[in-house]
């Protein structure tokens, strides 16, 4: 399996929020870089154009004016368009990113994220002919809304199917992720807005690693019968630095 990440993304300083905390990243490298069972593959920024097709040019202008900034947000978006490939190519794989992006939308952006991630890496399979649709599970404890305002109701012919589950008890959260996958059809690939906020000891306070194993799975289980295996997952959320390696790799076990 694939692991997608770059040493700058260490870099705590383009920001004063949670998602840039100093050791958010460094517990999880830690965990996933001693197992044989990973490559770790390093990423370049995504070019000014991959990030067009998603963003408008004064949203791009206003993330570009911050030196720092951009250059860690067009790398995470960089590693997300890396994953994208890789996933496509048939080796599932986990982008292990930051700034996350899931909040941020076509012209504008909160939540400590910048640009979306996400859309920027479908919309460059799409360009490419790769793919015509795709499902994304948004497991973080906050609603994408940058997803949903990107992806869904598009004019062109990209189909995107997003769940972000809402479940309060965390063996219903399984149910509901499993039903919904148990009814997608002609997908082409699968994608996971990976966050971790709804874990117990986090802000969520739901879900176990046990858990997290179950989504990773069933991602692998249903890409395997829709989408010839295809799929990946951008870290997003996780604010528990304790318990954040040890669900990102309860995640990955279930996914790989």
């Amino acid at each position: 399996m694939k692991i997608v990440f770059h040493e700058r993304y260490f870099n705590s300083s383009y920001a004063m929020d949670p998602a840039a905390s100093q050791g958010r990243l460094e517990g999880i490298i830690e965990t996933l870089s001693g197992k044989s069972e990973f490559e770790f593959i390093e990423p370049k920024p995504a070019t000014k154009e991959d990030i067009l097709r998603v963003h408008s040019e004064r949203h791009y202008n206003y993330v570009h004016r911050d030196t720092l900034l951009y250059e860690l947000a067009s790398l995470a978006a960089g590693g997300a368009i890396l994953a994208a490939e890789e996933a496509y190519e048939g080796n599932p794989t986990f982008a292990v990113i930051r700034p996350p992006g899931h909040h941020a939308s076509a012209d504008s952006c909160w939540g400590f994220c910048y640009f979306n991630n996400i859309s920027i890496s479908l919309l460059k399979l799409y360009a490419e002919g790769k793919i015509k649709s795709a499902f994304v599970l948004d497991f973080d404890l906050h609603t994408g809304d940058g997803n949903i305002n990107i992806l869904t109701f598009r004019s062109d012919n990209l189909r995107v199917k997003i769940l972000n589950p809402e479940s309060n008890d965390n063996s219903k959260y399984i149910k509901e992720v499993k039903t919904y996958m148990e009814d997608l059809k002609d997908i082409d690939i699968f994608v996971a807005s990976a966050g971790f906020d709804q874990a117990i000891e986090d802000w969520g306070n739901l879900l176990y690693p046990e858990d997290y194993r179950e989504l990773g799975n069933l991602m692998k289980i249903y890409s395997n019968k829709l989408s010839k295996g295809r799929r990946y997952a951008l870290l997003e959320g996780g604010y528990n630095h304790d318990v954040l390696p040890i669900n990102v790799n309860s995640f990955i076990q279930g996914f790989k």
